[in-house]
């Protein structure tokens, strides 16, 4: 790593709980059915990484305002990882325990997300 390069997007709770999810998926994943690779875990696994690179990138935009836009894609990806969970469990792929688990925490990170881009869009409005 460059001793002299500021990662900040590295200090935002929000960017480590993308990370953790990223890795807990993989995870879990790796025990879905293998006919499933190339659909829903191959789905679920872009949408997972789609949110620690969104903040990252979004963190280095020149805006705020640019910012928020790479927050709210994040976000999107998030709701998208929750419905492939939810088909995951329809299809018996996870238990309802390991579910609900994660729907915690992705609720945790959804709402610090909603308030990252509240305070981004305010300090794009004063």
């Amino acid at each position: 790593m460059n001793q002299y390069a500021d990662y900040s997007f590295r200090k935002l709770e929000v960017w480590k709980m993308g990370m953790t999810l990223v890795n807990r998926i993989y995870d879990l994943t790796r025990k879905f059915p293998s006919d499933e690779k190339f659909s829903l875990t191959s789905q679920i696994r872009r949408a997972a990484i789609s949110i620690p690179l969104n903040i990252a990138e979004g963190s280095n935009r020149r805006t705020k305002k640019d910012f928020a836009s790479f927050v709210r894609i994040a976000i999107g990806s998030l709701m998208e990882v929750m419905t492939c969970l939810e088909i995951g469990l329809n299809q018996h792929y996870l238990d309802n325990q390991t579910y609900q688990t994660f729907e915690q925490s992705i609720g945790v990170l959804y709402f610090k997300l909603i308030a990252l881009d509240k305070y981004l869009t305010k300090k794009t409005n004063d």
